[in-house]
């Protein structure tokens, strides 16, 4: 069971840490190019103000693993990635702003939704992890 436990964190830290950074170069790459129009369907901002709420994501997202990586407010990790589902599910399911371009689209956006569900219950077993 421990081994299971481990191999999910680890999968917690490593899909957080690629959507952190992915947030985080979206947001610089806005920023540099001056993201007039810039817009990400799920996401309730645009254009400059976008970019900058994308960077602040990023960074928050990054903090959170390194903190859960060092120990130190393992608590975030969780949080965030309750954030990163809740906002995938609202974005994909409970909105209209996200349209697939067809079957293997939809099936990205699931596996996608599925990895956060995983990165959720990784980030769960840091709760009942003993600091040593």
């Amino acid at each position: 069971m421990r081994a299971i436990a481990w191999l999910l964190r680890v999968f917690c830290y490593l899909f957080h840490t690629m959507i952190s950074a992915a947030l985080l170069a979206l947001g610089v790459v806005g920023v540099a190019s001056g993201a007039e129009h810039m817009k990400v369907q799920m996401l309730p901002w645009q254009g400059a103000e976008l970019a900058h709420w994308l960077i602040g994501l990023g960074v928050a997202g990054l903090l959170s693993v390194f903190l859960a990586v060092t120990g130190r407010l393992r608590f975030l990790l969780p949080l965030w990635s309750v954030y990163v589902l809740g906002m995938l599910i609202k974005g994909v399911f409970l909105t209209s702003t996200v349209s697939f371009e067809g079957r293997e689209d939809f099936h990205n956006w699931l596996l996608l939704i599925c990895g956060a569900v995983l990165a959720l219950i990784g980030s769960f077993t840091l709760l009942g992890q003993r600091r040593e």
